[in-house]
């Protein structure tokens, strides 16, 4: 199925149904949510998923899992999807965050196959034998670090929205806490407390994730690496590939 709106299937009875759908350049689907889980793949382009506990960078040919439920919003840039809407029976992942999936191979062409069946599927045979093969691979697809979290102190949040608005890798905790009016040890350890990870951790996988959709809009490496603060292009390229495991010449979008 192709560019259909999920409301005109969801009701049909079947655990998993697939649907590719074309989005324009910078596209932004607003806050909204699913009655079934979502696995989002982006065949092409960039996305950027966001919700009230956290932002995720989607690079092309890996996908977004979002449990059934989750209010999310994400942007656009130049993706062609590919999503199986599952239901919540029939989900092979657990838990209640989003997470960034690393996609095979297998999935991939899974997933190709996936959308050109219609909606009441056979369940049996291959079209069944298919969906279910497609969960198998969803449930031990690798989890990326392409997220960082946001905590609920609104004083603390609005610090971490702020730094992905405008990200500096010199950011320093000492610089926080005194925007907090705390020590920088009662901020250090509050930080940790909220989040799940020390502030340095947290700030380098901010500047990855801003950096990733910065390429995909076509900003040349340099020019990233300098705003992000860093001294050269050398030592962000360095960071990104330990990061991520390639180089930032890899997602620059042409």
């Amino acid at each position: 199925m192709r560019n259909i709106p999920l409301d005109s299937v969801d009701a049909i009875d079947r655990p998993v149904l697939a649907i590719g759908t074309d989005y324009p350049p910078n596209t932004l689907l607003h806050t909204h949510s699913h009655r079934r889980a979502q696995f989002l793949y982006g065949a092409t382009g960039v996305m950027e998923v966001g919700t009230d506990d956290g932002a995720w960078v989607v690079p092309p040919q890996r996908g977004v899992w979002i449990p059934a439920g989750k209010p999310h919003r994400v942007r656009m840039m130049g993706v062609s999807t590919r999503s199986l809407y599952i239901e919540p029976r029939a989900v092979p992942r657990k838990g209640d965050q989003c997470e960034v999936l690393n996609v095979s191979p297998l999935l991939r062409q899974l997933l190709m196959e996936a959308i050109e069946l219609p909606a009441a599927y056979e369940r049996q045979g291959r079209d069944g034998t298919l969906m279910r093969l497609v969960l198998h691979e969803v449930a031990r697809a690798q989890a990326l670090p392409l997220h960082v979290p946001l905590p609920r102190d609104p004083a603390l949040a609005r610090l971490c929205v702020a730094f992905l608005h405008q990200p500096d890798i010199h950011a320093t905790p000492a610089m926080w806490a005194a925007q907090l009016n705390v020590s920088e040890r009662t901020f250090s350890r509050r930080f940790s407390l909220e989040i799940g990870m020390a502030f340095g951790k947290w700030r380098q996988r901010a500047c990855v994730l801003v950096a990733l959709s910065r390429l995909a809009e076509g900003q040349a490496v340099t020019v990233v690496a300098l705003d992000l603060g860093y001294d050269s292009p050398g030592a962000f390229s360095t960071m990104f590939r330990k990061t991520l495991g390639r180089s930032p010449s890899h997602f620059v979008m042409s």
